[in-house]
Order: structure tokens, then C-alpha cells, then sequence
């Protein structure tokens, strides 16, 4: 098949701003697309897939080598190569008082599509995406999801040769985005519509026909996701927990180990990859617990990759080693979470707004140290139940109670209790990190004596003291989440509440993110959690899942998977099984 993009050592700096270095997003990249096929970007925050996309679209110009589009130079002709694509960035732009027919007409217009064919083409769209039954709602009254979907059939108005996406799922539950990566499919299948994206799952890029893995703007490695799968093969291994130990508690042993290239818990267990036969790992003596032999994923050999090329040329010295399997081996096994008292108590929780009901009669308690799970798919009632669990909503009836405070009665009084992390990161991003904690601590009522040693304290606990006078904006994305997590604790409060913390980060980052939840967890602190990462549940202690407002499941992963008789299964497949049964049973089907 014809190459759709050609790309030859193509490389892109940007030049520092006010005497800071010159940075290279892109450097010596070779990479071809091929027409009719899916191909993805993968790799860490900063990797250079933003920038790779935008030089594509020729949104900006290359600092050396080549890049071609359907055949055409995209540096000397780039308006004709954007007549021939579409664009779905990060942040597509939906006028949200506009309704969705609306917002259809409007990109139509701007692309210039003849009336004649726009009646077919928006009835097909909105058939694909499913929004056909909702032509006349405004576009910010529509789900996270079915925005996604809007932003697509508005992408898609004209008949591309090219569609790229930039991480066109972030955010999304897994039901939707299963749908939108259906239309994908059926796009490639019907119109022969290429298609470059960008995506933080690893599961999405499974399902290309070839995926790229770009590092600090450098190409580690590309080819089909079978290829990368292989990459893997032999080093993979999967080791089930003993009772009463998180699975949180296990990986991050293993992933101190030395020879563990990475560690995760996935499907009940812990997959691990190591150089190292298993029984030498000091985690899993220490316990008596024996390995089993895993079939490789695409994520196992994107992690072996990354883990490669961050430690290339720095072998640990021995000393480090020694430490690592002293502290794996008094891994300690707590008791479980529930025999900790309870720090948050919701009995017959309703939301209404209007007449409508956001949360319906919801009920559960969250115990200290325990990490706790709120689950849903987009417009489930999560976030609402989230809001008024952080005392920023009002309840409509029902208890709540925050460390012991009522939250109706006393709400500044239960949020001195409470740290907060916002989806965003709400950073000041002109101030430096050493401005935003002095905000944040004072903000807490914090001050003199006290906030000097916070502001010491939370920077050493979360690497931060390095970075003291960089200004927020200019921090990497694994920074400026760290960066909310020591503002969000500053205060030492004893529940912390992450709203979507993970949203649109990388598993790399991820997995550092749940180190640092799972120290903070064996602290004491309780942590309160949504996300749209289903594999994030396996962290959890216990997890509820919400939709239309109603509580459908509360539980352990363990307990939810063998009351649905799925054990073993990933948990995007457990997620979507439970709420489509209750969807069905709703509609009596």
C-alpha cells in the first residue's frame, strides 16, 4: 500500500524563551503511515506525537528533514495537504450553546461542504455516533462521551483521505470509548479512511495496524503491535497476592526489585516483567509466593522499551540493590481496610437538580488508609457524588458525614480534613512551585514557622525541591501532578480526594503516580478516586459503580468479578458487563 505519511530524519526545536535551552521535541524521525490503515503514536508525556501531528497538518514548520502527505511536500504546499486531512486535536473546540445539529452546520460551513451532499453526510454521522436522537440538545448539556462523538462527526463533516486524533479518548469511559473506536473501524472499513492517532491507551493501540513508540522525541521502535507484544516475549510473568495484601502493596515491592522492568496489577493478579528468574526476587521469597509465565502485551513491551531507554548507560550501583531487597523483604501484610474506622459515612444520599435526579438513595462508608473507587460512565452521577463528598455540593437529602463531621451542618469545618486534586491541576501556572504551595498552605490557613516547614516537607516527600523556582507552566506533566498532590496535602489532611488524576498520562506516569498513592495509603490517609482507567480499580480496596444516578455495585475487585462469575477478566470487560446488565434489566429486555 502507498505510504498516506512519509517522514524522513524530520526534526523540530524549539528555541528557549528568556535564556532557557533550546528544546528539541522531535529529533531524526523516520516513520511512514500507510493509506487505509490505523496507525498510533505512543509514548510518554513530552515524547513529541503533539508536535509530530501539528507538523503533519502543517500547523508549523520543521526545523531539518522531510515530511510528506498523499505524496505532497507538506512544507511547501500546506494548504493543499489540508484540504485533504482532518484534525481532531486534544482540546477540539465544541461551541457548547450551539446545539448538536448546530455545531454540525457550523463546521460545515467553515469547511466549505456543498449543501447538496451535507443531508446524507450529517445523517450518516449521526447515525455512526448515535447522537441522531439528540440533533437538538445544546452541546454542553451532552456527556463527556457523547461530546467525544460530536467532535468526531464534526472532524468528519468532509470526506477526509487523512484523519489524525490526538488522545481523542481522554476522559472517556470505556462503554464510549468502545463506540467511538467501532466508528473508527467502520470508517477504515467503508470510506478507506487512513488514520494517525495518538493515544495514552495501550489497548486502543493494539487494535492499529501499526504503532510507534516516540521517547524524548526520538523513535524507540516501530511495527505492528504483534512486533511489540514480542518485544516482551519471556519476560513476563503474573503472581497472585496473598489474602489481605492490595495488590497496590505487591507491585510496588516488585517494582523496587532489582531486575523488574515493570510491574502492574491487572485481571486480580500482578503482572511483572524482570530479566530475573522469579523465585531470585526477594518480594516474592519473602512471601513464598510462585510466578506463573504470561503471554506478553502490547503495554509489557512498550514499558520494556521506555525502562530501556531511560536506564541506558546508568547500571545501579550495587548498594542500591541491597537497599531494594532489604526493604521487599519486611514487606509488611496489613489487616484488611475495613477493620479501620471509618472516616467517611453517605446514608440514602440524593441530588436532585430540578427535577432531575442525579443521585438516587446511595449509601456506603470509606475506611482510614482504605483507597476507594468511584466508577461510571460519563453523566453516571460520579462526579455530582464526588462534589458533595468534598463538601463543593450540597446534598438534596440524606447523611453525610466527613472525619466525623456532618457535611449539611459543617462544610468549613470537614474540608480542613480534606485535600482535593481537580482533573486540571488547579496551578497557578505563572507562579513557581515554591509560589503555588506557599498559595495553597496559605489558602489552609497556614502561615510563618508552620508553612515554611510544610512547604519543606511536601517538596522533599514529592521530588519537588530541584524544581523550586521553575515556574509551574514549564514543569513536565508527571511534575505538575505531583506538584497538585504536595498543594492538595500541604495541610496534612487525613482524606484526599483525585478527581480523573490520571487522565491522559501515560502508564509510565501512572505507575508513579500509584507508588505515591500507595505510600500515602499505608500512612493512614484515605483516598477517595475516579477515573476512567478501568485497570485503576485494581488499586482500589474496594470500588462502587454509578449509573443514571443509582449505585449498581459496591466491592472488592475480588468480590465483584466472582459475583459476576468472571474471574480473570480484564476490568474494562467487568465494568462495561455490569452496566449493560443493569441498562438491559432497566429497559426490561
Amino acid at each position: 500500500m502507498a505510504d498516506v505519511i512519509a517522514a524522513r530524519s524530520l526534526t523540530k526545536v524549539f528555541p528557549g524563551k528568556k535564556g532557557q535551552p533550546d528544546t528539541c521535541a522531535l529529533s531524526g524521525v523516520t516513520l511512514a503511515a500507510r493509506a487505509g490503515e490505523m496507525t498510533a503514536l505512543i509514548g510518554p508525556d513530552g515524547a513529541g506525537k503533539t508536535t509530530f501531528m501539528r507538523l503533519v497538518c502543517g500547523l508549523m514548520d520543521r526545523t531539518a528533514g522531510e515530511l510528506s502527505v498523499c505524496g505532497l511536500d507538506v512544507f511547501r504546499t500546506p494548504q493543499d495537504v489540508q484540504d485533504l486531512l482532518s484534525y481532531m486535536p486534544q482540546k477540539f473546540g465544541l461551541y457548547e450553546d450551539l446545539t448538536v445539529a448546530e455545531n454540525l452546520t457550523l463546521y460545515a460551513d467553515l469547511h466549505g461542504v456543498p449543501a447538496a451532499v451535507r443531508e446524507e453526510r450529517f445523517t450518516r454521522l449521526l447515525h455512526m455516533t448515535g447522537l441522531a436522537a439528540f440533533t437538538g440538545r445544546l452541546a454542553g448539556n451532552l456527556s463527556g462521551g457523547m461530546k467525544q462523538k460530536l467532535g468526531l462527526a464534526c472532524t468528519l463533516v468532509r470526506s477526509p483521505r487523512l484523519l489524525l486524533l490526538d488522545e481523542p479518548t481522554v476522559g472517556v469511559d470505556p462503554l464510549s470509548r468502545r463506540e467511538l473506536w467501532e466508528i473508527l473501524t467502520q470508517l477504515v472499513r467503508e470510506e478507506h479512511l487512513s488514520v494517525l492517532v495518538s493515544t495514552a491507551y495501550m489497548e486502543e493501540a493494539a487494535r492499529c495496524d501499526r504503532v510507534y513508540v516516540l521517547h524524548c522525541g526520538q523513535l524507540l521502535m516501530g511495527g505492528t503491535p504483534e512486533a511489540l507484544r514480542t518485544a516482551a516475549a519471556g519476560l513476563c510473568y503474573e503472581v497472585q497476592a496473598p489474602p489481605h495484601l492490595p495488590l497496590r502493596l505487591l507491585q510496588s515491592a516488585l517494582l523496587t526489585a532489582p531486575g523488574v522492568l515493570d510491574a502492574v496489577p491487572a485481571g486480580g493478579v500482578v503482572r511483572f516483567l524482570t530479566r530475573r528468574a522469579p523465585e531470585e526476587l526477594a518480594p516474592l521469597r519473602a512471601l513464598g509466593l510462585q510466578a506463573r509465565p504470561a503471554e506478553p502485551r502490547l503495554e509489557d513491551g512498550f514499558m520494556k522499551l521506555l525502562k530501556e531507554a531511560e536506564a541506558e548507560g546508568a547500571a545501579p550501583p550495587a548498594e542500591v540493590e541491597t537497599a531494594a531487597q532489604g526493604a521487599a523483604e519486611t514487606l509488611p501484610l496489613p489487616p484488611p481496610a475495613s477493620a479501620a474506622p471509618a472516616l467517611i459515612e453517605v446514608e440514602d444520599l440524593v441530588k436532585k437538580f430540578g427535577a432531575f435526579t442525579a443521585v438516587a438513595h446511595t449509601s456506603f462508608s470509606v475506611h482510614r488508609g482504605e483507597v476507594f473507587g468511584l466508577l461510571g460512565p460519563n453523566g453516571a452521577g460520579k462526579t455530582t457524588t464526588f462534589r458533595m463528598l468534598c463538601g463543593l455540593l450540597p446534598a438534596t437529602s440524606g447523611k453525610l458525614r466527613v472525619a466525623g463531621v456532618d457535611l449539611r451542618t459543617a462544610r468549613t469545618q470537614a474540608r480542613a480534613n480534606i485535600g482535593y486534586v481537580a482533573q486540571k491541576f488547579s496551578l497557578y501556572a505563572n507562579l513557581t512551585v515554591y509560589e503555588n504551595l506557599r498559595f495553597f498552605g496559605g489558602a489552609y490557613g497556614l502561615y510563618g514557622r508552620q508553612l515554611r516547614e510544610r512547604i519543606a516537607a511536601v517538596a522533599e516527600e514529592f521530588h519537588l525541591t530541584d524544581r523550586m523556582d521553575e515556574a509551574a507552566e514549564r514543569l513536565p506533566g508527571g511534575y505538575k501532578q505531583r506538584l497538585s498532590m504536595a498543594a492538595a496535602l500541604i495541610h496534612a489532611p487525613g482524606i484526599l480526594f483525585l478527581d480523573e488524576p490520571t487522565s491522559g498520562i501515560d502508564p509510565l506516569a501512572r505507575r508513579t503516580f500509584w507508588q505515591e498513592i500507595t505510600r500515602l495509603a499505608a500512612g493512614g490517609t484515605t483516598i477517595v478516586i475516579t477515573t476512567h482507567f478501568m485497570e485503576e480499580a485494581e488499586y482500589c480496596d474496594r470500588f462502587m459503580i454509578q449509573d443514571h444516578g443509582k449505585m449498581l455495585v459496591l466491592g472488592s475487585p475480588a468480590e465483584i468479578r466472582a459475583r459476576l462469575g468472571r474471574e480473570g477478566a480484564p476490568m474494562d470487560e467487568v465494568f462495561i458487563a455490569i452496566v449493560e446488565q443493569a441498562r438491559r434489566e432497566k429497559e426490561g429486555t
